[in-house]
């Protein structure tokens, strides 16, 4: 089982996902583990007297990206134990 962990995390690193906010103006990707790989602006969402906004946006995009980073590592965190519960598995990764 041990193994399967490695070859998962290893499995994750390497993987993407991105996640929008404001209508697709700011993209950010994110790999496996949630770590930022990537942040896209549009040029029309740069405006100096909406400052607020757009870190609002970048905010969100982050949060969500990081969001299906964790959902995707609990799924493969799941598959790889072949079912079992995972008691704690939640904490680990930051849930309640």
């Amino acid at each position: 089982m041990q193994s399967r962990m490695s070859e998962m995390q290893e499995k994750l690193e390497r993987e993407t996902m991105m996640a929008a906010s404001g209508g697709g103006m700011v993209e950010v990707t994110v790999d496996g583990q949630g770590n930022i790989k990537g942040i896209s602006i549009d040029p029309s969402a740069v405006d100096p007297e909406e400052v607020e906004m757009l870190e609002d946006l970048i905010v969100a995009a982050a949060s969500a990206a990081q969001q299906r980073a964790k959902d995707r590592m609990e799924s493969e965190m799941r598959q790889a134990a072949g079912g079992l519960p995972l008691p704690g598995l939640g904490n680990f990764l930051g849930r309640p």
